[in-house]
């Protein structure tokens, strides 16, 4: 989540969701470390701090190799960064998940891959 990105209001309720126990967020094996660099980079004052915050959410990571191999024919399919990929990757390998995403160029590629849905449009339950 970018500084002044749209939809801000909904990608924090969504975490809210997640951290009182209502959603499940199951993220790719590199997400702590996405999130740490984005930390450094744009807030290296608060980057430990907020590291600290941000790892006593509960969360699950996954990884393996069907994951990587799902994540690598999209990346390839749709000429997209094989680390956006992974985060559908995971959805499209755990049943009942769905990759909730605010990058509309992504969506627009690959909705038919199916568990993919814009964050605009996400139904909360």
């Amino acid at each position: 989540m970018r500084v002044g990105e749209q939809r801000t209001d909904l990608a924090l309720r969504l975490l809210e969701q997640s951290v009182l126990g209502f959603l499940t967020m199951v993220q790719p094996g590199h997400f702590v470390a996405e999130v740490a660099a984005v930390l450094a980079r744009l807030k290296p004052t608060d980057a430990h701090d907020d590291l600290d915050d941000f790892l006593n959410i509960s969360f699950s990571t996954l990884a393996s190799p069907e994951i990587y191999a799902t994540a690598l024919d999209l990346a390839l399919r749709y000429r997209h960064h094989l680390f956006d990929t992974l985060y559908h990757a995971v959805a499209l390998n755990t049943p009942g998940a769905v990759l909730v995403t605010a990058d509309e160029r992504y969506y627009n590629k690959t909705r038919l891959e199916g568990q993919i849905s814009l964050l605009a449009d996400f139904r909360f339950p």
